[in-house]
C-alpha cells in the first residue's frame, strides 16, 4: 500500500496534471469560438495547414466566403484566384488573391502555394478578431535588386508520347500517341502551335476468322491572337491534317477571327461573355468517294461562336453555343449548344445539370457505300446522323454541425477499405 506521504504526492501530481490539460483546452475552446467562420471549398490538408478559422458548411453562417476560379497559364501552368467577400461585421472588406503555378510543380508545391495564398487572404479579417495576437507574418526569400531576364522570350514547349497494348487470345489492341506543342502568352499576343499524330489498330478472332480495324490520324494546328483592348481581339486559325475516321486524307484551312467579350477581359476569372466570329478556306482531299460524288473539294465556311461563364457565392454557369456552316450552301450548317450549371438551392442542398447537344447537317465526307459492320460495331468510321447529345445531372445534400473543422485520416475516408489521396 501506499504510503500517506506518497500518496499526498501522487495526488498533487495528478491534479497539477489535470490543471495543466485543462487550461490550454478551456483556452482553446474560448479561441475556437472567437475564430473567424469562413464558408470554402478546402481539402483535408488546407484544414491541416490552416486551423486558426472555423470552416462552417452553409453559407449564411460565415464571416468570410472564398470563391476560387482557375485558368491555363500561357507557360501551361495553372492561375488560381481566390475572391474574398466579406459578411456581417465584415461586409464591405473584400480582397482578390491570385498567384500561379508551374507546369513542373508537384502537386504537394501547388497546394502549399495554395494554402500561403489562402493564408495572405485571410490574414486582414484574421487581424479583427482575438486571435490576431497569435499570428506571425514572416518573409523567407530575400530580394535582389535586379530582375534576370527570360531568354525564352516567353516562349513555352511541350512534348509527349504514350502507347497502349493489350491482348488475350482473341483480342488484341494497341495505339500510339503523340504531340508537340509551343506556346508564347503576353498581354499583348497569344500564339498557340501545335501538332499531333495517333494510329491505333486492333484484331479480333471470333470462330477462326480474323477481323482488323485501324485508326490513325494526323494534325497540326496554329492560333495567333492580337490584344485590341479590353474587350476586343483579333487573330486567326490555321489548320492541316488527315483522318481516317473522318475520311479526310488531306484537309486545311485557314480562318480569320475577330472576338469581343461583353466584360472586360480582366474580370475573365469570374465572368465572360465572349462572341467569337470567323470566316476562312478549306480545301479537302478524300480517301474515299463522298456521297455526294466527291473525292476532293475547296470549300467556303464561317462560324460564329458565344461563350457565356459566370461564377458567383449561388454557384456557377458555363454555356456555350456554335453555329457554322459552308457558304456554297447554307443548308450544310451545324449548330451545338453545351451548358453545366451547378446552383446552391438552400443550406446543405445543391443541384447540378449538364449537358449539350448538337444538330448535324455538314457531313461532306461520309464514304459513299457506308461503313462495315467492324467499323460500324467499333466506331472507327464516322455514321450518318442528323443529331447527337449527352447529358448528365446531379443533388446532394448535407445537414448537422455548421462547423467542419476536424480531420482524421484513420482507416483512410471510410472504413469500407484502405486508399490514400489528395484532394484540392
Amino acid at each position: 500500500m501506499l504510503s500517506n506521504r506518497a500518496f499526498t504526492i501522487l495526488l498533487f501530481f495528478l491534479l497539477v496534471l489535470h490543471a495543466s490539460g485543462q487550461e490550454p483546452k478551456e483556452m482553446q475552446d474560448t479561441l475556437r469560438k472567437d475564430a473567424l467562420n469562413v464558408y470554402m471549398e478546402a481539402s483535408d490538408f488546407i484544414k491541416k495547414e490552416i486551423p486558426f478559422i472555423n470552416y462552417v458548411r452553409d453559407l449564411k453562417d460565415a464571416d468570410v466566403y472564398i470563391i476560387s476560379t482557375n485558368q491555363r497559364t500561357g507557360a501551361g501552368g495553372t492561375e488560381y484566384t481566390y475572391f474574398f467577400t466579406g459578411q456581417k461585421r465584415f461586409t464591405g472588406i473584400n480582397d482578390t488573391v491570385t498567384f500561379a503555378s508551374s507546369p513542373d510543380d508537384t502537386q504537394d508545391v501547388i497546394r502549399m502555394k495554395q494554402v500561403n495564398a489562402l493564408k495572405m487572404g485571410l490574414i486582414r479579417y484574421v487581424g479583427k478578431t482575438p486571435l490576431a495576437k497569435y499570428i506571425n507574418v514572416s518573409f523567407s526569400m530575400p530580394l535582389t535588386e535586379s530582375v534576370s531576364t527570360d531568354k525564352w522570350n516567353n516562349w513555352v514547349f511541350r512534348a509527349s508520347v504514350n502507347g497502349y497494348l493489350t491482348g488475350e487470345k482473341s483480342y488484341q489492341s494497341k495505339y500510339i500517341r503523340g504531340s508537340l506543342s509551343a506556346s508564347r502568352v503576353t498581354n499583348d499576343w497569344k500564339i498557340n502551335l501545335s501538332g499531333s499524330y495517333y494510329y491505333s489498330v486492333s484484331t479480333y478472332d471470333i470462330s477462326g476468322y480474323k477481323y482488323k480495324s485501324e485508326n490513325n490520324s494526323k494534325n497540326l494546328s496554329g492560333m495567333l491572337v492580337k490584344s485590341l483592348s479590353d474587350h476586343w481581339s483579333a487573330g486567326g486559325f490555321i489548320s492541316t491534317g488527315s483522318s481516317s475516321y473522318s475520311n479526310e486524307k488531306f484537309n486545311a484551312g485557314i480562318m480569320p477571327a475577330i472576338e469581343y467579350d461583353i466584360f472586360p477581359y480582366s474580370q475573365s476569372t469570374r465572368r465572360q461573355l465572349r462572341l467569337l466570329y470567323r470566316i476562312g478556306f478549306n480545301p479537302v482531299i478524300y480517301y474515299d468517294t463522298t456521297i455526294y460524288d466527291k473525292t476532293r473539294e475547296y470549300l467556303w465556311s464561317h462560324s460564329f461562336a458565344a461563350a457565356y461563364e459566370v461564377v458567383q457565392k449561388w454557384g456557377s454557369i458555363d454555356m456555350n453555343l456554335n453555329y457554322s456552316n459552308y457558304l456554297h450552301d447554307w443548308s450544310k450548317n451545324n449548330l451545338s449548344f453545351s451548358s453545366y450549371l451547378n446552383i446552391r438551392i438552400t443550406k446543405g442542398l445543391s443541384f447540378n445539370i449538364g449537358g449539350g447537344a448538337s444538330l448535324i447537317h455538314d457531313q461532306l465526307g461520309l464514304v459513299k457505300g457506308g461503313a462495315t459492320t467492324e467499323e460500324i460495331l467499333l466506331r472507327r468510321r464516322e455514321l450518318e446522323t442528323q443529331y447527337e447529345f449527352y447529358t448528365s445531372f446531379g443533388l446532394s445534400y448535407t445537414f448537422g454541425s455548421i462547423y467542419n473543422n476536424v480531420v482524421n485520416p484513420r482507416f483512410g475516408e471510410n472504413s469500407g477499405g484502405g486508399g490514400y489521396y489528395i484532394m484540392y
